[in-house]
């Protein structure tokens, strides 16, 4: 098989979805590699690096996918890269695709097969291709919302974990989950007040297990979902329902009555978002106020930090995205249960269901099709 990796186009979107081990790797196992020139230099990874593990460089990202079989790519394709996309081709990445019609309908038109790392499922509901990120953008999302919670930033002018004889910033976590549980470990370790919320009681009694007290937790509910935002600092979003869209959690009558100057920053916002006030920003332009409330919504916050994204992310992948060069997408879907829950349109129709409830859409079940 002929594998492509073009140049990631999304706002500063520096990540690359391959490494040079990962070429090897390919390599190795008798298949080529294409790769466009400085898609890697984000990641600070060089042309030559590729060159020497196996690759071919190309000159641009039409030559990518005009030559390759499949396409790793980190996030999901852009308008811009909507004419390159076509029948046969088989698109590994992030998609998203609950959140985003105009991506859905791309893909089903064109007739190319995507397969969403977000929704490859093990059999313990585990999501392994999701993980690694979400464990990045959770240990960002303290330091972004402490960041905008100074005061030239426009937040409430509080320091997260306080000083001696001063109270702490408090932070309420929305989800206990892979990004969720380490906003809050980083959280408390930056010494702020932080409460954690989710309906999964074990999920709630693993984080008191491993922090003995020191993170507060609460069983989610409408009432203390209420309160505790209202009185919060700092809150984080971090709801996923894999596969479709976030459940908005936080209403906008809860923000209304939130403090002038608190930040909420939403880690859900690429499957909608889990406040009612989140709609999708960039690192350019990464925050908007509603009531006087900082609302940081970035949609692919790993990206600020490409070189330890790009091999956290790779190390998940590459088992995938050999098992689909070696055995083609229909075999292996056939054999890997977890692989085929990450095929979310295939020959121009939804095979996976909850993409297709988002959007009104017929859904055909994958093993039909095969």
């Amino acid at each position: 098989m002929k594998v492509g990796v073009p140049r990631e186009l999304k706002d500063h979107e520096y990540r690359v979805a391959i490494t040079p081990a990962g070429v090897r790797e390919l390599v190795v196992h008798g298949h080529a590699v294409v790769i466009e020139k400085d898609a890697g230099r984000g990641s600070s990874i060089d042309d030559h690096e590729f060159e020497h593990a196996g690759a071919t460089i190309v000159p641009d990202a039409d030559s990518v996918f005009a030559e390759a079989d499949m396409v790793l790519k980190v996030k999901e394709p852009i308008p811009e890269e909507f004419h390159r996309l076509r029948e046969g081709l088989v698109l590994f990445t992030y998609l998203h695709l609950a959140a985003s019609e105009p991506v859905t309908r791309a893909l089903l038109e064109s007739g190319t097969t995507g397969v969403a790392y977000e929704t490859i499922e093990l059999p313990d509901r585990s999501l392994p291709l999701l993980a690694p990120m979400s464990e990045v953008a959770g240990r960002m999302a303290p330091h972004a919302g402490a960041n905008f919670l100074e005061r030239g930033h426009g937040g409430r002018g509080i320091l997260l974990g306080g000083v001696s004889g001063v109270r702490p910033a408090k932070v309420v976590v929305i989800g206990a989950g892979m990004s969720g549980a380490n906003a809050a470990w980083i959280a408390q370790g930056m010494e702020a007040e932080v409460v954690v919320l989710d309906k999964n009681i074990n999920k709630l009694r693993e984080i008191d297990r491993i922090h003995q007290g020191k993170i507060l937790t609460l069983m989610s509910n409408r009432l203390v979902v209420e309160e505790t935002v209202v009185s919060a600092d700092l809150v984080i979003g971090a709801v996923l329902v894999p596969g479709a869209k976030a459940p908005k959690i936080v209403t906008r009558d809860v923000i209304d009555n939130m403090r002038s100057g608190s930040v909420v920053v939403d880690i859900s916002v690429d499957q909608g978002g889990c406040f009612e006030t989140s709609r999708m920003t960039t690192h350019s332009d990464p925050t908007y106020v509603v009531s006087d409330v900082i609302h940081y919504c970035v949609g692919n916050m790993p990206g600020a930090v490409p070189h330890t994204s790009t091999y956290a992310l790779t190390n998940a992948t590459m088992p995938y995205v050999v098992d689909l060069a070696e055995k083609g997408l229909e075999r292996a879907a056939r054999e890997d249960p977890a692989l085929a829950l990450g095929v979310n349109t295939y020959k121009g129709q939804v095979v996976y269901e909850p993409v297709a409830e988002a959007h009104g859409l017929e859904s055909v079940p994958l093993d039909s099709l095969l």
